[in-house]
């Protein structure tokens, strides 16, 4: 038995999900349409989505993580003072967090304004800052002397190039197929609800009677009565 290719096992799985949901959409009646079509538009005046909100969310969780890193690093090595006026003033690419830290502020700035401000439906973004974070901590690894100043030289690197990830991740397969999908059935819904208005309404169930069939060789059998009885009353 012969299999189908996986693009139109795909094709077919989503046409018959699509079709399913449809006949879901069109066994509503005209009242809960409204209603769900109020719910999506309700939604959508909210300016950004849940999901959308979430990743922000983790943005943010992002930067300020890296920074309280940071910060503890700063005291752990001969205070905060002293410790940022060697990293930032005096920075050095082979010896300093500073950097990872500024990492973390590009990539709030470019995610919030892409994708809570401009509220951008493309990976475009994500793409970007994941493959500017990914290729300065390979580097900083390799060239810098980030293992020889204790623990921090392997947590901070590791952690914002896990997080970085994560972001791709979410946006990716959370973000941007939730709110397709959420599209999708808006615009389901709507032609739903726009087929629904030109149906007539108060329809009876004596428009669509029928009587009922006579029961087949009948006649036939009437017939072949009366030619029966017609000797009879000859005589």
């Amino acid at each position: 038995m012969s299999h189908l290719p996986g693009d139109m096992e795909n094709t077919l799985t989503g046409s018959q999900s699509s079709h399913a949901s449809l006949r879901d959409v069109h066994s509503i009646n005209p009242t809960q349409l409204m209603a769900r079509i109020e719910s999506y538009e309700g939604r959508e005046k909210k300016g950004i989505s849940d999901v959308r909100r979430t990743f922000c969310l983790f943005v943010t969780f992002d930067l300020l993580f890296v920074t309280l890193l940071w910060i503890i690093e700063l005291n752990v090595n001969g205070g905060i003072e002293n410790t940022l006026e060697r990293e930032v003033v005096q920075y050095d690419y082979y010896s300093s967090y500073f950097d990872i830290f500024l990492l973390a502020v590009f990539r709030f700035k470019v995610l919030i304004l892409a994708y809570a401000v401009c509220k951008l439906r493309h990976w475009w973004a994500i793409a970007l800052t994941t493959a500017v974070t990914s290729a300065f901590l390979l580097a900083k690894v390799i060239l810098s002397k980030l293992f020889s100043q204790g623990a921090f030289g392997y947590v901070l690197p590791i952690i914002s190039f896990i997080l970085a990830w994560i972001e791709t991740w979410f946006l990716d397969f959370k973000v941007l197929p939730q709110e397709a999908e959420e599209e999708n059935r808006l615009l389901i819904v709507q032609d739903a609800s726009e087929r629904a208005a030109l149906i007539p309404a108060g329809l009876s169930d004596g428009q669509f009677y029928s009587p009922p069939e006579s029961e087949a060789g009948s006649e036939e059998e009437a017939e072949e009565k009366q030619d029966s009885e017609k000797p009879l009353l000859e005589l």
